[in-house]
């Protein structure tokens, strides 16, 4: 494992050249391997307007922690250098998120000085292609206080099913508790702040060029505003599966189903009922 240290986070939109020319230069074909190596943020402090930005477009309130999710957000940026820096096997365009989970042991000031690191999971097979992960962790000294992993779908012809569905043990009992107008400026706004540009989300023209009708919210973003609008314990996991895009405008139902140590939520279309994102907050 090779690894590879920094002063302070990269800029994301540094990488994007190299995410264009990835457009031009197609990938070598033969087996698909990761890189073994692990960036690192040595020590830094949270940007506290930045955070304050963040929390306003996310919804979070501005009481002197961190969300665990804005880590995560954080290390996006490690993300896009990984990929464009080493021999990354993919094309960055049109990678899928559709799992994303964090990890928090306690609740994290934001004058605490960090030390942020991210390295890839493994390689695995899914029903529409491969899959990866990358695993991140924040440290204040030597104690772990946030974990993330981030899943992402690489689109492939596949021969076969792979995947094992989930068994639903049970379906929890939603109640639903906020109805949200989500504006067309959403992805803007949030891009802003998180770094991720990606043309699907920034306007209805762009967002065209590559099959959408509308533009469509960050994943990260509908994860953050419903737990944004959660009681969230000190220390939780929080595991969430994206689904169906999110246009923008867009009128959306906010769903919740409480029960000791566990609250299933749900994101889904006011309308047509049909599900954006699911997830399930668990405490520590």
């Amino acid at each position: 494992m090779n690894t590879r240290h920094f002063s302070q986070l990269p800029k994301p939109y540094l990488a994007y050249p190299k995410v264009i020319q990835g457009l031009v230069f197609k990938k070598p074909t033969g087996p698909k391997v990761l890189p073994q190596v692990e960036y690192v943020v040595d020590s830094f402090q949270v940007d506290q307007k930045h955070l304050q930005a963040y929390n306003e477009v996310c919804g979070f309130k501005n009481d002197g922690f961190i969300p665990a999710i804005y880590l995560a957000v954080l290390s996006q940026s490690l993300q896009m250098h990984m990929m464009t820096t080493e021999a990354f096997p993919f094309a960055v365009l049109g990678l899928v998120h559709i799992r994303n989970q964090v990890k928090q042991t306690r609740k994290i000031g934001v004058d605490e000085r960090l030390t942020l690191s991210c390295k890839f999971g493994e390689l695995k097979p899914h029903d529409k292609g491969v899959q990866f992960d990358f695993i991140t962790t924040a440290k204040v000294g030597n104690e772990v206080v946030m974990q993330g992993l981030t899943t992402y779908l690489s689109r492939q012809k596949t021969e076969k099913k792979t995947t094992e569905k989930a068994k639903e043990s049970r379906i929890p009992e939603y109640q639903l508790q906020q109805v949200w107008n989500i504006a067309e400026n959403t992805g803007r706004r949030y891009a802003k702040v998180s770094g991720d540009f990606n043309l699907i989300h920034i306007h209805a023209v762009t967002a065209k060029a590559f099959g959408f009708k509308q533009a469509i919210a960050h994943g990260m973003w509908s994860k953050a505003k419903a737990l944004a609008n959660i009681n969230l314990p000190d220390a939780y996991e929080a595991d969430v599966w994206f689904k169906l895009p999110m246009y923008l405008p867009s009128k959306v139902e906010f769903l919740t189903a409480e029960q000791p140590k566990e609250t299933d939520f749900l994101i889904r279309n006011e309308k047509s009922k049909k599900p954006h994102v699911s997830g399930t907050v668990n405490a520590l």
